[in-house]
């Protein structure tokens, strides 16, 4: 469960992100900014699962991250709240995010656990 924890307030975090810069700027510079975003907010939750729980290896940590946002952004957002799929088809609003969640939370993990 907490894993489940860590991966729910990232992605509600970003959620967040994606929410605010669309009331503020235009969708393409909300895109950039949620991609610049979510590696760092998946980075820093990684930082403390990791220092404070470290229960799974830095990639099954890192596919548990991914494997929830997916989940939520398919079932939730794509398929409940927007009622298309079409948000899959933009590289820069999901692809290149799945790709730095990954990454960031899998070497933050290398990372804490070559330091210990």
């Amino acid at each position: 469960m907490i894993i489940i924890f860590h991966a729910f307030l990232g992605w509600v975090l970003c959620a967040a992100v994606m929410g605010i810069g669309m009331g503020v700027t235009t969708q393409n510079n909300a895109l950039v900014i949620h991609a610049l975003a979510a590696p760092v907010i998946f980075g820093a939750l990684s930082l403390i699962y990791f220092m404070k729980f470290d229960y799974t290896t830095p990639l099954q940590t890192a596919l548990m991250f991914l494997g929830f946002v997916i989940f939520m952004d398919f079932f939730l957002v794509a398929f409940l709240v927007l009622e298309s799929f079409d948000m899959f088809k933009s590289i820069l609003g999901t692809w290149i995010p799945f790709a730095l969640i990954f990454t960031s939370t899998y070497l933050v993990g290398l990372r804490v656990n070559r330091k210990k």
